[in-house]
C-alpha cells in the first residue's frame, strides 16, 4: 500500500459475538458465509490480501490476488470472505487444502477449485477512511464501489427484514452457508471488537461417548469427550468432540468415567487405532496437518453411555466444530446413536444468493 492510503495493513477485522436468535431493531441482516475472513487492500498497482490474524492469504489464492488486483478500484480497503463455491454448495475441505507449502500444489488447486470473494464491508475509499462512518453508510458505498464487478468477486446480500433474515437463516443453509450475522446500522467498523451478532444453525444429537481426552493441565480433569455414531454399516465413525465443561466438572468426570476404563480396549470398535490405522481421519487419534504438535493420544471407554450435544452443521460426516455437552441420555441405548438422526438439509443454489442482492429476495 502506498503512503497516501488511508488505512495500511494490518488491520484486525471486527468480529461477532454469538447469539440464539436474531435481534429485533435497526439492524442490517447478511449471511454468515463459511470461508476464510479476508481484509483485501487495493493499491494503486497492487494487492494484498490479510487473513483474521493478521497473515498474507496471497500465496495461498494466486488466482484471486490477480482477480481482485483487476476488478477492484483503486485506493480501497474492502472486508469479506474467500469461499469457493460448487456445484453442490460451499466447500470449505477445499479451501484448507489451499493451505500448502508447495507452490505447485497451491496452483494446480487453483485451476481445479478457483475461489471467489465475497464482500461485506467497506473500510476505506481513496483517501477516505470509513471505520468511524455508519454501517448503513458503509453499506451504500460499497454497493456504489462494487457495482460492475464480476464474479468471481461479489457483493454479499443484505436485508434490513428481521423476517426475511429468518428465512435466510433456514433456506441458505442448503448452499453450504453458516448463518446470518446482524450488523447495528449506526455501528462503526471497530477493530478486533465483537459489535456484530452471529447466528448459527445450531441441532441436536444423541452420540455415543467412546473414549476422552486428558485436559492440559494433567491426569487430575478431563479435557474433551470422544463421539461417535453409527453408520449404516453398523461400524462406528468418529464425529468429533465435546469440551465445554468448567473445571469442576473436568475433575468429577474422572471421577465419574472411572468405572468405563475397566477392560474398555478389550472390544472396543477402535482397538485397531494405531499403526497404518493412524492415518484414518475416521479415527479418534489421527494426525493431520491441522494437528500437527498436538497431543492426541486418547483414553477409551465402553461404549455404554449416550450423552446429546448441540451442534451447528457437519463437516462431510463429522461436527465441523466442537460440539456443546448438554445431557446424559442414560435413557438411550448406544446402537441408538445412527447418523439417520440428522436432519437433511435441502439443497440450495448459490448463484441465486449471489444475486438477491439488497432486495431480500
Amino acid at each position: 500500500m502506498a503512503a497516501a492510503d488511508p488505512i495500511s495493513p494490518p488491520v484486525e477485522p471486527m468480529l461477532a459475538k454469538l447469539a440464539d436468535e436474531l435481534p429485533a431493531g435497526d439492524y442490517l441482516y447478511e449471511p454468515k458465509w463459511d470461508g476464510f475472513r479476508a481484509i483485501v487492500f487495493r493499491g494503486d498497482d497492487d494487492v494484498y490480501i490479510q487473513s483474521r490474524d493478521s497473515r498474507p492469504l496471497d500465496r495461498y489464492f494466486p488466482e484471486l490476488h490477480d482477480t481482485l488486483l483487476d476488478g477492484l478500484p483503486r485506493h480501497c480497503v474492502v472486508d469479506g470472505e474467500i469461499v469457493i463455491a460448487t456445484d453442490k454448495g460451499l466447500d470449505f475441505d477445499a479451501l484448507q487444502l489451499r493451505l500448502h507449502p508447495a507452490a505447485s500444489r497451491v496452483k494446480k488447486l487453483a485451476n481445479a477449485t478457483p475461489s471467489s470473494f465475497v464482500a461485506f464491508d467497506l473500510l476505506a475509499t481513496r483517501t477516505r477512511n470509513l471505520m468511524d462512518t455508519p454501517q448503513a453508510k458503509r453499506r451504500d458505498a460499497l454497493e456504489k464501489l462494487l457495482g460492475k464487478v464480476a464474479e468471481p468477486i461479489y457483493l454479499t446480500p443484505m436485508t434490513r427484514d428481521r423476517a426475511v433474515a429468518l428465512d435466510w437463516l433456514t433456506r441458505f443453509e442448503g448452499a453450504g452457508l453458516d448463518g446470518v450475522i446482524a450488523k447495528p446500522a449506526a455501528g462503526e467498523y471497530l477493530p478486533g471488537k465483537r459489535a456484530m451478532i452471529k447466528v448459527k444453525h445450531a441441532r441436536t444429537a444423541e452420540c455415543v461417548v467412546a473414549g476422552f481426552r486428558w485436559h492440559k493441565s494433567g491426569k487430575d480433569a478431563v479435557g474433551s469427550l470422544l463421539l461417535g455414531l453409527y453408520d449404516d454399516a453398523g461400524v462406528l465413525q468418529h464425529v468429533g468432540v465435546t469440551s465445554s465443561f468448567t473445571m469442576a466438572v473436568r475433575r468429577q468426570l474422572v471421577k465419574e468415567l472411572a468405572p468405563l476404563r475397566k477392560n474398555a480396549m478389550d472390544d472396543h470398535p477402535w482397538r485397531e487405532w494405531g499403526g497404518a490405522a493412524a492415518e484414518s481421519s475416521r479415527m479418534p487419534g489421527s494426525q493431520s496437518r491441522w494437528s500437527a504438535g498436538k497431543d492426541l493420544s486418547w483414553e477409551p471407554l465402553r461404549i455404554e453411555r449416550v450423552c446429546e450435544v448441540k451442534y451447528d452443521h457437519m463437516q462431510g460426516d463429522r461436527f465441523r466444530h466442537a460440539a456443546i455437552f448438554l445431557r446424559w441420555r442414560p435413557d438411550k441405548q448406544p446402537d441408538d446413536c445412527r447418523y439417520d438422526q440428522l436432519g437433511v438439509t435441502q439443497p440450495y443454489e448459490l448463484e441465486r444468493i449471489f444475486s438477491s442482492g439488497s432486495s431480500g429476495s
